[in-house]
């Protein structure tokens, strides 16, 4: 059992990350729950509860917290999904050529608004600084440098179609009418 959560600090709420623990909030609020992660600056809980209707999330404001106790570690399998729980799915489901092709088409207008781009693997590497994954879209861009990241992003979303003559899956509309 503990007392004064928001004086532990840092170093001692992170024994606690990752347990299934039982939170005294309030009068008499009491709520269970596994601990995924604590604010550092406000001390307050994300609280995970896996359930046979889906996964419900609380947040316990760090104020509030009056006791905090561990009720049980969490086996490999609960450890993996509190880790997973907000990582984007990754369901990519284009053939390797139509990545190629965006991923070339990308690297292409990057290189015209002399971006420095290169390409590592199935990534573009953007100034050093930011990753493009695929498929290759304003929302599969990742950096730390938030202006690059924005910059770049509105890059990608003002690309224009793709021509007739510089992509050959394009078909121009044929139309039968008379006027």
């Amino acid at each position: 059992m503990l007392c004064g959560w928001s004086l532990l600090g840092p170093l001692q709420w992170i024994r606690y990350v990752h347990k299934q623990v039982r939170v005294k909030a309030g009068k008499d609020e009491e709520l269970c729950g596994w601990l995924l992660t604590v604010d550092p600056v406000s001390a307050s809980l994300v609280l995970m509860d896996f359930r046979e209707e889906g996964t419900l999330m609380q947040v316990v404001m760090g104020h509030a917290v009056e006791e905090v106790q561990v009720l049980q570690e969490a086996d490999k399998e609960t450890a993996d999904r509190l880790r997973s729980s907000f990582l984007p799915l990754r369901t990519c489901s284009l053939d390797p050529d139509e990545l190629r092709r965006r991923r070339g088409i990308i690297q292409n207008w990057l290189e015209q608004n002399r971006i420095p781009v290169v390409e590592e693997a199935d990534e573009l590497r953007v100034a050093g600084v930011l990753t493009i994954r695929a498929p290759y879209g304003p929302e599969d861009c990742c950096s730390s440098n938030q202006i690059i990241l924005d910059r770049i992003q509105r890059l990608i979303q003002n690309q224009p179609p793709p021509h007739a003559e510089t992509d050959p899956e394009h078909r121009p509309i044929l139309s039968n009418s008379t006027v």
